[in-house]
């Protein structure tokens, strides 16, 4: 049984730990052995200055030789593999949070989250890799400790004081610091946020470059981005200073502990209450001990963005689902029909449309056909649809999830490509039949203009095609994929009007023609050439039904119809 996925930073960090528990005890093992080993070099040089160099004894000087160089070996190879460890398992994680991020955002139930498609591309890239550097704090952490607790034990050994004035000072200076980390949390979370706008709103601008031309908006366009890249600035600029003074204060208050210790064994060496090579240990544990206090002093800097990664990650994988369905069911697809249908302007909308069908529907208001677009694709939350929807009579709260989808799909309006070929672009399952749907949508104009046919290449989003030819092949997708019921939002806003009365009889041909008649057609649209192959024509003002007919019919006793269609 799966369990639920985390909803905040803090379970999304405890989850990374435990999942790569395995690898962060061996990494932490290690590098609280490197450390270790690092903190009896000093104490090791004294050894040698009191037992070989003061007493002349070239055999323990010698073995005490061999016992050094055993020492740098074990703490080298210690951290060379502890690090490799570690490396390991921060891939491994990043990996598994990328891979999460984009199966949620995949997932055909919708994911409720206020943010952009920039914005979760830097979820799941960014903020997955930062996410995953816990693993590193927390074994360096690890190491940290071990470093000043030997460290410690040393001094008190030596001289009682100066053990006592890093046991003590050690956690004073740890306190001291982390009073600060709410304030490096937030800041360090107001500029990720602030860098994931910046780079949604240029994936924005780069993908829409063209419109925007045709638009005359690019300067209006470069100034929202300079607007946007200023603020991520500053938000930076903010991180950056906090951080400065934070690491700066670190550094300084950590120098004059050790400082402080190295001072006072002078003094007490001048009194002859420790010896030469004591103080000679001392020293050097006093310099190593800025290595662990510098470690332990940033990890809050670190965590604060770290933390702020995974509070973005958890808006994401806490998010609800858009849809919720716990139907089991099946239907033949042999009818759709909503009944008292109220989402946004829609306001009691009543249609039914029989199997074989092609029904037009001419919104006065495009955010009505906006609407009823959005309700036909599923993808809107069914708190917010008051109404019933069923396919062949039966309620879609009672169907599968995919066999709802399986039945209905409906082509937006601004439909995006992939990077590939035409053909590629049309065939997603691969081994269908693309020529029927490659004619009805007059696809057949792209492929005889280019050399490579259908694997003519195709850049993102379809960058490399004009606006008509996008529409063309998004539309001869959706052909190609024979949904029993298919609805088409404005396909062919971007056509010339003999291209346009061409893909109006392919469609109605491919779909509706014949004896069969076993597929549903819906075209919200004003265009009369689309209009005049359907068998009725539904039009909404209000939210609701205004008129039903024929586009002969309505075109000639509706005078609004006739101003709102005939061009």
């Amino acid at each position: 049984m799966h369990s639920a996925p985390p909803s905040t930073g803090g379970a999304i960090l405890r989850r990374t730990a435990r999942r790569q528990r395995a690898r962060l005890i061996g990494s932490s093992a290690l590098f609280c052995v490197h450390q270790f080993c690092e903190t009896m070099v000093p104490v090791a040089i004294g050894l040698i200055i009191g037992r070989a160099v003061a007493t002349g004894d070239v055999t323990a000087m010698l073995l005490s030789l061999l016992g050094l160089a055993a020492l740098f070996v074990v703490l080298s190879y210690a951290y060379r593999i502890g690090a490799r460890i570690i490396v390991v398992a921060i891939e491994r994680e990043a990996h598994l949070l990328r891979v999460e991020v984009a199966g949620r955002v995949l997932d055909p139930r919708g994911v409720h989250v206020d943010l952009g498609p920039g914005e979760l591309l830097t979820v799941s890239t960014s903020d997955a890799e930062k996410t995953s550097w816990v693993l590193d704090a927390v074994a360096r952490f690890a190491a940290a400790a071990t470093a000043l607790l030997v460290t410690a034990v040393a001094l008190l050994l030596i001289d009682l004081p100066l053990g006592l004035a890093v046991v003590v000072g050690t956690p004073l200076l740890l306190l001291l610091l982390q009073l600060s980390a709410p304030l490096l949390t937030r800041a360090a979370t107001d500029q990720q946020a602030e860098v994931a706008r910046v780079s949604g709103l240029a994936t924005d601008l780069i993908g829409g470059v063209r419109p925007l031309r045709g638009l005359g908006a690019e300067d209006a366009a470069s100034r929202r981005f300079v607007d946007s890249s200023r603020r991520a600035l500053a938000a930076t600029m903010r991180l950056a200073r906090g951080n400065s003074v934070y690491l700066g204060v670190s550094a300084t208050v950590s120098a004059l502990l050790s400082v402080a210790v190295a001072g006072t064994a002078g003094f007490l060496a001048l009194e002859g209450r420790i010896s030469v090579a004591e103080l000679i240990t001392v020293v050097g544990l006093a310099q190593f001990l800025i290595e662990p206090l510098g470690s332990l002093s940033r990890l809050p800097g670190l965590l604060a963005v770290i933390r702020g990664s995974a509070d973005r990650l958890a808006l994401v994988l806490g998010a609800d689902p858009v849809v919720t369905s716990s139907g089991t069911g099946t239907a033949d697809p042999a009818s759709i029909s909503l009944s008292d249908i109220r989402f946004g302007p829609l306001d009691g909308l009543d249609l039914h449309l029989d199997r074989g069908e092609m029904v037009g529907v001419v919104p006065y208001d495009p955010a009505d056909g906006d609407a009823l677009a959005a309700v036909l694709s599923g993808q809107v939350s069914a708190r917010g649809v008051a109404g019933r929807i069923a396919i062949g009579g039966v309620d879609v709260s009672d169907l599968a999830l995919h066999d709802v989808r399986r039945t209905v799909l409906v082509e937006p309006h601004g439909s995006d490509l992939f990077a590939g070929t035409v053909r590629s672009n049309i065939a997603l399952r691969g081994t269908v039949d693309t020529g029927p749907a490659v004619r009805a949508s007059s696809v057949t104009d792209i492929v005889d203009m280019h050399d490579g046919g259908l694997d003519h290449p195709v850049t993102d989003r379809g960058a490399s095609l004009s606006g008509g030819q996008r529409q063309r092949v998004a539309l001869a997708r959706a052909l190609a994929a024979e949904p029993p019921v298919l609805v088409l939002h404005d396909p062919t806003t971007a056509v010339d009007a003999v291209t346009e009365h061409a893909i109006a009889r392919g469609i109605a041909e491919l779909r509706h023609g014949g004896d069969a008649r076993t597929q549903t057609t819906i075209v919200i649209t004003t265009s009369p050439a689309l209009l005049a192959v359907t068998d009725r024509v539904v039009t909404l003002d209000s939210g609701r039904v205004a008129a039903t007919g024929t586009h002969l019919s309505l075109a000639e006793s509706d005078p609004r119809y006739r101003r709102a269609v005939l061009r």
